[in-house]
C-alpha cells in the first residue's frame, strides 16, 4: 500500500496546522488551523467575512492547493483539539472535501460554533463525535482511525493514529505528559506503548516540537494549580483590585481561578467573548462544574455593565477573570490597560498573567504594550503563573521510546525551531534525509511506494 504525507500547514510556523495522510486510495486530513498572528497585524479584520483565497494569501490559513497532487479520496477531517490553530480554518476549507469532520465531543462543539459564525461559505460536512479510545474504519483497505487520549492546555484533546497495513501513522500534535491533570483523564501512555509494539509498529510519527529545546519534563497542570493557589492566597488581605487572565480555552486553569477567588472571599466573574464561549460550552457538556451564580459575560455592553457594578460595590469583593493574556488589541485586559472600560486600575492593583507569551513577534509586541499600559496605571504584574501544554525534551525522549517510529516528521515550528528536535532525534539514531524528514508547507513525503 502506498503511503504519502502532505505537510500542508504548520511546518514553517506555529499555527495554521494541516496535514494529510494518504494510505492507498484513502486520505485523512488532520487539523485545519488558523495563524492568528497573521490576522492580528491587520486592523479590524473579520475572518468570517473573508474568502479563503484571501486568507491563504495573507498566510492566515493553510494553502491546501497541494491536495490536488494527492490521489485518492478524503475520507475524514480530524481536528485534534479545539484551539484555533487547529480548527480555525475548518469553516473556510472543509466544504471543499466530501468528508465528515470527526473529533471528540468538546472539539466538535467548538467546530460547530466556528461553522455557525461563518458568513462566506456554507459548510455542510457531517459532524461526527468519537470519544478518546474509540476507533473507526476508514475506507475498504484495512485502514483504521483511533483516538488516543492526551493531555494539553484544553480539554478533550487526542492524538489520532491511522493504522495501515504498512504500520501506524501517529499524529502527535499537541500534548504534554500529565499524569495528574486537574480536569479529565491522564495521558494514555500505556496505549502509545502498545501501538509501538503491535502489528507492523509505527511507520511515522509526526511530532509537535515546540518545547524541544527545554530541558527536563513539562510539569503537570496540578503544579500550575498549586502555584496559582499560592499567588492568589498571598493576596487574601489586599483590599484593592485583583484581575486575572489566562487562555480562555484552558478550562482547568479557569476552574482553579474560580475556586481560589472564592477561597479568598472574592466573587469570580468571567469576562470576554471567548471566555464565555469556552467555559460555557465546557459547563454545558458537563466537562466542568462551576458555581451556579458564576457570571459569564461576552457582549461588550454586558461586560461594561459588570465593570460598573464592580466599581459600585467595591473592587475588593470581586476577581474578574478576563481575556487578553497575549495583549490582543480588542481583549478585555487590553481595554482595561487603555482605560477603555469602567473598571479603574489604581496604584498597587494586582494583575495575574496565568499564561505565557506565545513565542511569536506579534504576540510578544502586543503583550509588552499591554503590560506597559497596565504598569502606567500602577498595576503590579504577576507573570508566568503557568505550565506549558507541550512536551519538554524528556517527554520527547519518552514518546520515541514508547513508539519506536521508523520515520519522524517534526512539526509546529519554523526552521529555526526544528533544530533542537533534530538534534534530539539524531541522538536517538535518526538521520536527516533518511528517516528524519524536516519539511516545509506544501511538500509531499512518500514513505511507501
Amino acid at each position: 500500500m502506498e503511503i504519502e504525507i502532505a505537510t500542508i500547514g504548520g511546518y514553517e510556523e506555529v499555527g495554521r496546522q494541516m496535514t494529510a495522510v494518504r494510505a492507498g486510495e484513502d486520505v485523512v486530513i488532520f487539523d485545519m488551523g488558523l495563524n492568528l498572528s497573521k490576522v492580528l497585524i491587520h486592523d479590524n479584520v473579520e475572518t468570517e467575512r473573508m474568502h479563503s483565497l484571501d486568507l491563504i494569501d495573507m498566510g492566515a490559513i493553510p494553502d491546501d492547493r497541494v491536495m490536488s497532487e494527492i490521489e485518492g479520496d478524503v475520507k475524514a477531517i480530524v481536528p485534534t483539539h479545539g484551539h484555533l490553530d487547529h480548527i480555525g480554518a475548518i469553516s473556510k476549507l472543509a466544504h471543499r472535501y466530501d468528508a465528515p469532520i470527526m473529533a471528540t465531543p468538546f472539539t466538535i462543539e467548538l467546530v460547530k460554533q466556528q461553522i455557525q459564525g461563518e458568513e462566506k461559505f456554507g459548510v455542510e460536512n457531517d459532524l461526527v463525535k468519537m470519544e478518546a479510545g474509540g476507533t473507526t474504519r476508514i475506507g475498504d483497505d484495512g485502514v483504521e482511525l483511533e483516538f488516543v487520549n492526551v493531555t494539553h492546555s484544553i480539554i478533550d484533546a487526542i492524538n489520532p493514529v491511522l493504522h495501515t497495513p504498512e504500520g501506524s501513522i501517529v499524529y502527535g500534535l499537541d500534548k504534554r505528559m500529565d499524569h495528574d491533570p486537574v480536569v479529565g483523564d491522564p495521558i494514555d501512555m500505556d496505549r502509545f506503548r502498545e501501538i509501538g509494539r503491535e502489528g507492523e509498529g509505527v511507520l511515522c510519527y509526526i511530532e509537535d516540537c515546540t518545547n524541544a529545546q527545554k530541558k527536563g519534563r513539562t510539569p503537570s497542570e496540578s503544579v500550575a494549580r498549586r502555584h496559582l493557589k499560592d499567588v492568589i492566597y498571598s493576596m487574601e488581605d489586599y483590599d484593592g483590585g485583583i484581575v486575572a487572565t489566562t487562555f480562555s480555552s484552558h478550562i482547568a486553569r479557569v476552574k482553579s481561578l474560580v475556586e481560589f477567588a472564592d477561597d479568598i472571599g472574592r466573587k469570580p466573574v468571567l469576562l470576554g467573548r471567548s471566555m464565555e464561549k469556552y467555559s460555557g460550552t465546557a459547563e454545558r457538556l458537563d466537562f466542568v462544574e462551576f458555581p451556579e451564580d458564576l457570571g459569564m459575560y461576552g457582549h461588550r455592553k454586558s461586560v461594561d455593565r459588570t465593570f460598573k457594578r464592580i466599581m459600585s460595590e467595591g473592587k475588593e469583593k470581586f476577581l474578574p477573570i478576563v481575556t487578553g493574556h497575549q495583549g490582543e488589541p480588542r481583549a478585555m485586559l487590553t481595554r482595561m490597560g487603555r482605560g477603555d472600560t469602567p473598571y479603574e486600575l489604581e496604584e498597587g492593583d494586582k494583575v495575574i498573567f496565568s499564561a505565557r507569551v506565545i513565542p511569536e513577534p506579534t504576540n510578544e509586541g502586543q503583550r509588552y504594550q499591554s503590560e506597559t499600559l497596565l504598569r502606567m496605571q500602577g498595576a503590579r504584574i504577576y507573570d508566568e503563573v503557568h505550565v506549558s501544554g507541550h512536551l519538554n525534551r524528556e517527554g520527547h525522549y519518552e514518546m520515541l521510546d514508547a513508539l519506536q517510529p521508523e520515520h519522524l516528521i517534526p512539526a509546529h515550528q519554523d526552521m529555526e525551531g526544528f533544530a533542537p528536535y533534530v538534534e534530539l532525534a539524531e541522538s536517538e539514531g535518526y538521520e536527516m534525509g533518511k528517516d528524519l524528514h524536516v519539511t516545509r508547507n506544501g511538500n509531499v513525503i512518500t514513505l511507501v511506494e
